[in-house]
């Protein structure tokens, strides 16, 4: 089976292409979503939290997203250190869930495969692609959150240019190109290479 990761900036629509490849009866392991579960179900990281982000960092046990938003977002440093806190977690969940997957391939989604050295553990990656004023739009509309707070945030990540090159495929997410015939593309090369592999 391989390991493929999705990737691409804040609001490029990356979720929007997992859940097509979902449809296409692929297994994607949504990394955001896993590592929230994971900071609200491990007592080891809920206590790495509290000890460097404060006891605000959880309202009656269960994490305070908008709270270490507000704090992580603000400084570099602090981004940082909640990745270096969150990354090895999130690593080695992903790892048991690729472990338990019996299919020709299945993804990884997550914005930060670079930014946290994830690929190595990958064997090909997709990346979602978007204008930059489509994005911010998207995030700000999703999120209602000012366009400051968005640009903000988009500091914290890879640029989308050199995050591009790094990928094995690119999907255009433009609001002009169709993402389906994309996504159908890129299954039936990987489902061709996998083929391929095993003749």
């Amino acid at each position: 089976m391989l390991k493929i990761g999705l990737t691409g900036g804040i609001g490029s629509g990356k979720t929007t292409v997992a859940r097509i490849f979902e449809v296409l009866g692929i297994p994607v392991y949504y990394a955001d979503n896993a590592a929230k579960k994971l900071m609200n179900e491990d007592e080891n990281l809920k206590q790495q939290v509290i000890k460097h982000f404060g006891t605000e960092s959880y309202i009656d046990g269960k994490l305070n997203t908008s709270f270490l938003a507000e704090v992580v977002f603000s400084d570099p440093q602090k981004t940082l250190l909640i990745n270096s806190i969150i990354h090895p977690a999130t690593l080695a969940d992903s790892e048991k869930w690729f472990q338990k997957q019996f299919c020709p391939y299945a993804i990884k989604e997550a914005a930060l495969i670079f930014e946290a050295n994830a690929q190595k553990n990958l064997d090909l990656v997709i990346g979602v692609s978007s204008p930059l004023e489509v994005r911010i739009q998207r995030v700000i509309k999703r999120d209602s959150l000012t366009k400051e707070a968005v640009e903000k945030r988009m500091q914290h990540q890879m640029d989308e240019r050199k995050k591009m090159e790094q990928c094995d495929f690119i999907i255009n997410n433009n609001d002009v190109e169709l993402l389906i015939p994309q996504v159908i593309s890129i299954h039936e090369k990987l489902l061709q290479n996998i083929y391929r592999l095993h003749l």
